[in-house]
C-alpha cells in the first residue's frame, strides 16, 4: 500500500523539491496547510527556510505547532528538515535574539563557529551504526547542507531501559553539530536530502518504510 506523506505549507520551506524528492521515494504526497490532512497523514514533514523566529512565527500562524505535538502524542512520523529540524529544539539565537522552538528536545540553535559561513555545500556525517535513517548508505557518503546555524550540544539522555534512546547523527563544519536525530516518531535532518541526490531519496524511503 503506498504511503501518504503530507508537507507542511507555512510559508518557509523547499516544499516543491521536497515534493519531487518524497514523490520519488515512492509516497504519494501533498502540500498543504489544511489541519485535517497534516493530521491524518501517514507521514508528516516539517520543512523550514530562513530565520528561525520566521519561521516560528509562520509555523504557529498555520497551527503548525499543534499538528506537530499532536501527531507525536499520537506516535504519528514526523520529519523536520533544516530549520524545520532546528525549530524542534526548545530555544534559538539569532543576532542576539532569542526565540521559543517547539521544545521537543533540550538544546539550543546558535551560530556555527566557522572559517566560512554560511555551510554551503556538500559534506559527510557520521551516523550511529543502528541508523535506520541511514540504513544501506555508505560512511562517505555526502549530502547538501545550508545554514549558518544549528545545534551543538546533544543534553538529552534516557535512563529507562525499557525507552530507546534518541540515535544522533554528527557533521563538521569548524566545529561538530547535530546533522541528524531519530527519535521515536520524530525524525529530522539538518541537511536537505530533497537536494542530496540519491543518498537524499535513499534516505527518505528508509524514513517512510518505518511507517
Amino acid at each position: 500500500m503506498t504511503k501518504n506523506v503530507v508537507i507542511l505549507d507555512y510559508g518557509f520551506g523547499n516544499v516543491r523539491s521536497a515534493e519531487r524528492a518524497v514523490a520519488r521515494a515512492g509516497a504519494d504526497v501533498e502540500i498543504t496547510r489544511d489541519f485535517d490532512k497534516a493530521m491524518n497523514a501517514d507521514g508528516l514533514i516539517v520543512p523550514g527556510v530562513g530565520a528561525f523566529s520566521a519561521c516560528m512565527e509562520g509555523l504557529r500562524a498555520a497551527r503548525g505547532d499543534w499538528v506537530v505535538g499532536r501527531r507525536l502524542a499520537g506516535g504519528r512520523p514526523v520529519l523536520g528538515i533544516c530549520v524545520g529540524m532546528q525549530i524542534l529544539f526548545e530555544r534559538g539565537i539569532e543576532h542576539g535574539v532569542e526565540t521559543e522552538g517547539l521544545d521537543e528536545w533540550p538544546g539550543t540553535v546558535g551560530p556555527l563557529t566557522a572559517p566560512t559561513v554560511p555551510h554551503m555545500g556538500w559534506n559527510t556525517v557520521e551516523a550511529p551504526a543502528d541508523s535506520e535513517l541511514f540504513a544501506g548508505l555508505d560512511a562517505d557518503e555526502r549530502y547538501y547542507f545550508v545554514h549558518s546555524y544549528a545545534v551543538h550540544d546533544w543534553t538529552l539522555e534516557v535512563s529507562n531501559p525499557k525507552i530507546r534512546a534518541p540515535k544522533v547523527t554528527w557533521s563538521r563544519h569548524g566545529e561538530p553539530f547535530v546533522a541528524a536525530v531519530e527519535n521515536g516518531a520524530l525524525w529530522a535532518t539538518q541537511f536537505h536530502p530533497e537536494k542530496s541526490g540519491d543518498a537524499g531519496a535513499q534516505l527518505l524511503s528508509n524514513w517512510i518504510g518505518t511507517f
